[in-house]
């Protein structure tokens, strides 16, 4: 396997073949993957409402609205991922081809009885994973009633759990691509997977590490999927355009949890804790808010890499390498206008160093990461001429 730069113009995504367009005009294609983003995007909702309920309340109990909108994200998408993979399996049972629905590549379950697709098969799983992970928390929950943290072992199971999701989500809009629903949806689930990856790095908030796995997690995956999406697509505005809808993202989260939090807390007659004070919502917080700053150092250098002819194995480790720096400058900067404590000069420095190495291995993995999406991808191109 290749793991060059897959992208052979910035300009636009390579003409579809007629397998291609044969399922533009397919109407479950689209419908099965927008239902699995609008399930993901639920659950980011949810989980927003939840963190910022610890924060403004207090500890809660298993069955809360907050906890409800989590759950029905991950049923939602558990379902539409079940559809298809009954609808794949009918296909071939019938003798028709079974990539004519984008979803990346037909796999087989359980030794062939059924057949689905990959994208479907992970959002599928991670669903499953949920639901086991969900029945865990309940019986956490009934040993020792409220829940006051957020890194308990059956949260990062469930954090797990629904990235796995997201991460399927991903792959069933990069299978389409070269469909104008396809780039739209990698463009609007690539933001949803960057807000909710960093979570699951707080379970290693307890270890003695020198440097904070938070902030490590948030430059890790946020370079790692800017790259991603760019790479993919094909586009030399696709970075801008996912810090753009990310940025969007931010500010609804921003207004909607402590709102859904007090709205919620005053329906069931529950106080808010007595010394809140201005601080800013507890999620939407961590997201980067200088993004778009990373996201034109990658696409400079991409330019640049363009323009000098450099090779196509080191450029995505040097797009990396400056989105990932831009990010650990600005995550300290953040936090100070944010109400933390200012960083010094000193501290700017290690978190720009530990962001640029971050930043490299970030574009390391993206490249070859890419490089699986698009060939899943042109799976049904291959097959159809």
């Amino acid at each position: 396997m290749s793991t060059a730069l897959p992208v052979t113009s910035t300009s636009g995504a390579s003409r579809p073949s007629l397998a291609v367009k044969v399922s533009r005009d397919s109407r479950t294609g689209p419908i099965a993957a927008n239902t699995v983003l609008a399930g993901t995007t639920l659950s980011l909702f949810g989980i927003s409402w939840d963190i910022q309920w610890h924060v403004d309340v207090g500890p809660d109990t298993f069955f809360t609205l907050s906890h409800l909108m989590l759950y029905s994200g991950s049923a939602v998408a558990g379902i539409a991922s079940l559809a298809m993979v009954l609808i794949a399996t009918a296909a071939q049972r019938a003798g028709r081809p079974v990539d004519q629905f984008p979803g990346g590549k037909p796999v087989r379950v359980l030794g062939g009885v059924f057949r689905a697709l990959l994208g479907y098969l992970i959002t599928g799983t991670g669903a499953a994973l949920f639901l086991l992970f969900g029945l865990l928390d309940l019986w956490w929950h009934s040993l020792y009633g409220f829940d006051a943290v957020l890194d308990s072992p059956p949260h990062i199971g469930l954090f797990l759990s629904i990235s796995f999701t997201m991460v399927g989500s991903v792959i069933v809009f990069a299978a389409a691509r070269h469909t104008r629903w396809g780039r739209a949806g990698v463009i609007v689930s690539v933001p949803v997977l960057i807000v909710f990856s960093p979570i699951t790095t707080k379970a290693f908030g307890a270890l003695p590490l020198p440097v904070d796995p938070d902030l490590v997690g948030n430059v890790l995956f946020s370079t790692l999927l800017l790259i991603l999406g760019t790479l993919t697509i094909g586009r030399r505005i696709t970075a801008l355009t996912i810090a753009a809808v990310l940025g969007a993202l931010q500010l609804v989260l921003w207004w909607f949890s402590p709102w859904a939090a007090r709205v919620y807390a005053d329906a069931t007659g529950l106080p808010l804790r007595d010394n809140l004070g201005d601080d800013p919502p507890e999620l939407p917080s961590e997201i980067p808010v200088f993004m778009l700053f990373a996201a034109a150092a990658i696409t400079a250098l991409l330019w640049l890499t363009r323009q000098r002819g450099w090779s196509g194995r080191i450029a995505p480790q040097i797009m990396g390498a400056g989105g990932g720096a831009v990010l650990g400058l600005s995550l300290p900067v953040q936090s100070a206008l944010l109400g933390g404590s200012g960083p010094d000069s000193a501290e700017l420095l290690r978190m720009t160093a530990v962001g640029l190495v971050t930043g490299v291995l970030a574009g390391y993995l993206a490249a070859r990461l890419a490089v699986l999406l698009r060939e899943h991808s042109t799976a049904s191109v291959t097959k159809g001429r």
